[in-house]
């Protein structure tokens, strides 16, 4: 994909005052260099980062010591077998519910530290148009959100005022997308948002998370549609067994096992039964 570039933070002016001291070079370029170390400091910091995350229902131990950084602008993609523990994984990124074991943190360098989540189940109040929706979620952040542009961005315009029990699968999905943009997070966890759409709609859904990274966002996602994957992550995950069996771009990936795409090798690096996490 191709380089994002993020806004640089505004360096401080210096401060006028009467009858200053004499400054020399090296005091200068010792502010300045401090500046633009705090500058790189903030620039590298993860946007989201896991640390250490281990998670067991009753006997069966999903996750065993994980630990993921994504930065400010990444798209990573995580990947594996039904019942490998993605979306528990993906609900700890969300904060949505603690693992047994580590940490999760939010270190926007903008100080946002809300996150956007979609489940992989989203449930709305069916009496609800997806207006009505929104703007109920919008009630809960501190600034003001334009519900009509969230529900254009993610394909909803034409549907604003159906009710949620009218819309389809693939729509209520894309309304769990636009509910996990209300807010302008920091953050977007998406768990299998391209469930139930169609080719167009899974088309547009990708579209929608580059654009959130050309923006600054972090974006994690789950999804089995591995062809979008590969053509727009910067980073693939791939989980088996509570642990990650690999982490690199598409690329470096599919050539860790001489595959010819991501489909191919994700057959080569998981086992072939499913394991019972969930």
């Amino acid at each position: 994909m191709a380089d994002r570039e993020s806004a640089e933070p505004a360096t401080d002016e210096p401060t006028t005052m009467s009858n200053p001291e004499p400054t020399t070079t090296a005091e200068t370029d010792s502010d300045e260099s401090t500046g633009e170390s705090a500058a790189a400091a903030a620039a590298d910091r993860p946007a989201i980062a896991a640390t250490d995350l281990s998670h067991a229902f009753g006997d069966v131990r999903v996750l065993d010591g994980v630990s993921l950084s994504v930065a400010p602008s990444e798209i990573v993609a995580l990947v594996g077998p039904n019942g490998s523990g993605k979306s528990t994984l993906l609900r700890f990124l969300a904060r949505v519910r603690a693992p047994d074991e580590g940490t999760v943190t939010i270190g926007a360098s903008d100080g946002r530290a809300r996150v956007g989540y979609l489940p992989q189940q989203p449930g709305f109040r069916a009496g609800f148009s997806a207006t009505d929706t929104l703007e109920f979620y919008a009630q809960f952040v501190d600034d003001p959100v334009d519900v009509a542009d969230v529900l254009e961005r993610v394909g909803l315009a034409d549907a604003a005022d159906r009710r949620v029990d009218a819309l389809s699968g693939g729509m209520t999905r894309l309304l769990g997308l636009g509910r996990a943009l209300v807010g302008d997070p920091a953050v977007v966890v998406l768990d299998e948002p391209a469930s139930g759409l169609d080719p167009g709609m899974v088309e547009r859904l990708f579209d929608i998370v580059s654009d959130l990274a050309d923006a600054g966002v972090a974006v994690v996602l789950s999804s089995h549609n591995l062809g979008p994957v590969e053509r727009t992550a910067d980073r693939v995950v791939v989980l088996d067994g509570g642990r990650f069996v690999a982490d690199g771009d598409p690329r470096a990936v599919v050539e860790s096992v001489g595959a010819a795409d991501l489909q191919t090798a994700f057959g080569d690096l998981v086992a072939t039964e499913e394991v019972t996490g969930r």
